[in-house]
């Protein structure tokens, strides 16, 4: 499990990325999988060893790209030397080195997916795959919409263990905006939307990078007044106690982000969320339900007296029904399973010989039939290429007419795949079929 440098996992406050990566490693860690995590700074995690790359995150560098390309060859240069059965990258940069890997790499996109970012996947999922198997993996159909011809092997929704927000049904007289200071996640229109609203505002989020300064001091301050109350960074339990607290929160998106894990962090503490239709939303609030989603910035005010009348246990119980670590790992796991199912017969090397009627005749001591001969009894299919990995439903050519359950192939069916390698476990007939 590859997590980015810049901060620890889970971190102290800001790094959805890095709190969903160690929610992940301990619920595949407590269904028995042996993770080996590399990362930054301390060992936090379930995991069953921990690789730290960094002995502090390069935190105060983020936007820096250089980091994360260091991060990238360190990593390349410690999966070299480890024995592992795939690869799960949620770095940016990290898969660019994946060339020659003969361990299947799956990458969770965490960002966008369509311009100069589309670019670089299309061109980075033609490349890899030649070598290896390199699918990614989306974090909500929205996002997978946006580029529909990648590789995309699955789609993975963020989680977070509900039991860990706590819920709170008295709400006081705020609404909250939490997210970064950065025009496209619209604090700006959340102030205004509040202000209309006659609540006041908490706004809490990280302001460091330069277009966050910038965006801060010409949209922020500004409308900064005594119903606005700007709280900075939340770290773990300041954004526990704020989402708990607020009436509603506020998520007037101006891009279309693939998955806003503060929408759910909300909902498990029983706050309705009030956000404009962009990107992931749909997928995740339950329109009059958990929330209130709006088509345009001028209804977010009315939608906030809406959003209050909500249930906040309807808001709870949505997000420990579809949202949570255990559904989340085990999704992983079925993507994992894929991978390496799809890159044992990627790998399969059938020798043409075998293939041709004469060498399986001389292997088999048999004779060339003639043109003239008709057989006596339906003829076998053409060898197949067959992988059965744990449960997985076996795979087979269509073209050749295979494709009947396990139970139904016969009894001298014998092949498994383990490690990519093709064995016979031998059947009756002695041989591989």
């Amino acid at each position: 499990m590859v997590a980015p440098p810049w901060f620890d996992v889970p971190p102290p406050a800001y790094g959805g990325v890095e709190a969903v990566v160690a929610d992940l490693v301990d619920d595949l860690a407590a269904r028995g999988h042996e993770v080996t995590l590399i990362g930054a700074g301390q060992d936090l995690t379930r995991a069953s060893r921990f690789i730290p790359l960094w002995p502090e995150p390069p935190s105060e560098r983020l936007g820096d790209p250089f980091p994360e390309v260091v991060h990238a060859a360190l990593v390349a240069e410690v999966l070299d030397d480890l024995d592992a059965d795939v690869v799960h990258d949620h770095t940016l940069a990290g898969p660019l080195l994946g060339r020659g890997r003969r361990v299947p790499t799956i990458i969770t996109v965490h960002g966008p997916v369509n311009g100069e970012e589309g670019e670089y996947y299309r061109a980075l999922g033609d490349s890899v795959r030649m070598v290896a198997i390199s699918e990614m993996v989306a974090i909500s159909e929205a996002q997978r919409a946006h580029a529909p011809g990648l590789s995309w092997a699955a789609t993975v929704h963020n989680a977070i263990r509900p039991s860990t927000f706590p819920f709170r049904a008295d709400k006081e007289e705020f609404v909250l905006f939490l997210g970064r200071m950065h025009p496209n996640k619209g604090a700006h229109l959340a102030i205004d939307a509040a202000r209309a609203a006659g609540l006041p505002i908490v706004l809490a989020g990280k302001c460091s990078e330069q277009v966050e300064l910038a965006y801060l001091e010409q949209e922020i301050k500004p409308r900064l007044g005594k119903d606005t109350e700007l709280f900075g960074v939340a770290d773990a339990a300041a954004k526990r106690d704020l989402l708990s607290r607020a009436c509603a929160m506020l998520f007037p998106i101006c891009w279309e982000e693939p998955f806003g894990l503060v929408l759910i962090e909300a909902m498990a503490c029983g706050t309705p969320v009030v956000a404009l239709r962009r990107g992931s939303v749909p997928e995740i609030i339950v329109n009059g339900v958990t929330g209130i989603i709006c088509d345009a910035p001028s209804q977010l005010p009315e939608a906030v007296g809406q959003a209050r009348r909500l249930d906040p246990a309807a808001c709870r119980a949505h997000v420990a029904a579809r949202f949570n670590t255990e559904l989340m790992a085990a999704r992983y796991e079925d993507a994992y399973r894929q991978v390496l199912a799809d890159a044992a017969l990627d790998h399969m090397v059938l020798d043409d010989a075998v293939l041709d009627s004469g060498a399986v005749s001389a292997m088999t001591g048999a004779s060339r039939p003639s043109p003239d001969d008709k057989p006596l009894a339906r003829q076998s299919p053409a060898p197949a290429r067959v992988a059965l990995l744990g449960r997985e439903s076996v795979q087979v050519d269509p073209h050749h007419g295979l494709a009947q359950p396990p139970r139904h192939l016969g009894d001298d069916v014998g092949v498994v795949v383990e490690g990519g390698g093709l064995h016979d476990r031998g059947g009756p007939g002695g041989g591989v079929t």
